[in-house]
């Protein structure tokens, strides 16, 4: 069982007591879109943290509605009483975790991803060299011709899904300090991810680019780590905590404009590190601080008077918004100006291009299915554009969206709102 003695991990009653029943949250739950069972929408769950906080049992049933929750948090844009869901099951995924024990073998595993790989760059290092000989060597092309990890359930279809290792990594680039260009206008700090420097060290070399041309001296501090987002979604709240408190020492105090994120998932729990150590005395005003200067990469560009010196890209396009970045953190209309702004581009709109494509940080490797079947419906609204471009705003929907592309799109091309902008900045040059 996870170590807590919190009583604010669990669901609290006042956010409880907000949920009216009314049912609007309904149609934009993809689970309940998917089902039809009402104890597998926002509203029938809860409905039954409800039933757990007045003494019910946490029972299996009980954990299997709450973790198949992607918390795409797309029933609080829905939601008219202003139900706080996110925060409701993460706070009972937290819950579950303290007071249920898990199989030994899932502990150990848990163990190793969580508070071993993850907030370790050593680790990760070492994970991302054994990922791109095995992609490199041709052993991936191999497996999946064979199909041979069929045999093992989901397995195949996880590994399908697989992200690739970027190399040169990024880690090399933690702990500098890129100079704007021309003159310096602001100063920031970008927070680069943990396996983001692994799998996306392009989208992060491309982020500092398009920060720099637009008048910013980038730092990347050396002292961050893990954002905790994916630890959060999971219920280890304790270690979410630990990880926020060294990334708030590793940028407060140093005259900052702004925070800089470039993945939507990760910002919607960096821009909740208030509430996550709400009761830490020694950091609750820390994170406050800490969370006022936090911004996404699209939202502090569409802030800023963009440097418009850009080359012409001509592509068509369609943009998917991350979950997290639209539901989450409110932001919608920024990555479309950033995209309006490229000359020569067009965009066109997609059918439901708010609701999930099924990513939902690990979301895709322990309910391969659903997510499948959420990234099949949302591939369809994808070709009905016509675009050969598809873009996003958050390294973990580029991983879902690429493979969707190959098994159920037309071939298109995956990028994130920033690797468009670098590509009209280094066509202008």
């Amino acid at each position: 069982m996870a170590c807590s003695n919190l009583a604010s991990d669990k669901p609290q009653q006042s956010d409880l007591d907000r949920c009216v029943h009314c049912g609007l949250c309904l149609n934009a739950c993809p689970t309940y879109r998917e089902l039809g069972v009402e104890m597998d929408s926002p509203r029938g769950r809860i409905y039954q943290m409800v039933q757990v906080a007045a003494g019910a049992p946490i029972s299996e049933g009980y954990q299997q509605h709450i973790d198949l929750c992607l918390a795409c948090r797309a029933c609080e844009t829905a939601c008219p009483s202003g139900v706080k869901y996110g925060r409701l099951v993460e706070a009972a995924r937290a819950e579950i975790e303290a007071r249920t024990e898990r199989p030994w073998s899932t502990r150990v595993l848990r163990d190793f991803v969580f508070s071993t790989l993850l907030p370790s760059r050593a680790w990760l290092a070492f994970a991302g060299r054994m990922l791109w000989l095995y992609q490199k060597s041709g052993m991936q092309s191999l497996t999946r011709t064979s199909r041979i990890l069929n045999l093992f359930g989901d397995l195949g279809r996880a590994e399908s899904l697989a992200p690739s290792a970027e190399s040169p990594f990024f880690f090399s680039q933690i702990g500098r300090v890129f100079p704007a260009q021309g003159e310096r206008k602001y100063k920031v700090a970008f927070l680069s991810g943990c396996i983001a420097n692994v799998c996306f060290a392009r989208l992060n070399e491309a982020t500092v680019r398009v920060l720099q041309a637009n008048g910013c001296e980038v730092h990347v501090p050396d002292a961050q780590t893990c954002c905790g987002a994916l630890h959060v979604h999971s219920g280890l709240a304790e270690s979410a905590r630990q990880l926020a408190r060294k990334n708030i020492d590793a940028v407060l105090g140093q005259d900052f404009d702004a925070i800089i994120t470039n993945a939507g998932g990760c910002g919607s729990t960096l821009k909740e590190y208030d509430h996550l150590l709400e009761h830490d005395l020694g950091y609750s005003g820390k994170a406050r601080e800490f969370t006022a200067l936090m911004k996404d990469v699209n939202e502090f560009l569409a802030g800023i008077p963009l440097n418009r010196e850009m080359g012409t890209v001509p592509w068509t396009v369609t943009y998917q918004d991350s979950c997290h970045l639209a539901h989450g953190q409110k932001v919608r209309s920024a990555p479309r100006e950033l995209l309006r702004a490229v000359p020569g581009l067009t965009l066109k709109e997609m059918a439901g291009s708010d609701q999930c494509c099924g990513s939902a940080g690990i979301y895709n490797v322990v309910h391969t299915e659903m997510s499948l079947s959420l990234l099949e419906k949302k591939m369809a609204n994808v070709n009905r554009t016509k675009a050969n471009v598809l873009v996003t705003a958050n390294p973990g929907c580029m991983l879902q969206l690429k493979a969707g592309a190959e098994k159920f799109g037309g071939g298109q091309r995956v990028y994130h709102v920033v690797e468009v902008l670098d590509a009209a900045y280094a066509a202008k040059r």
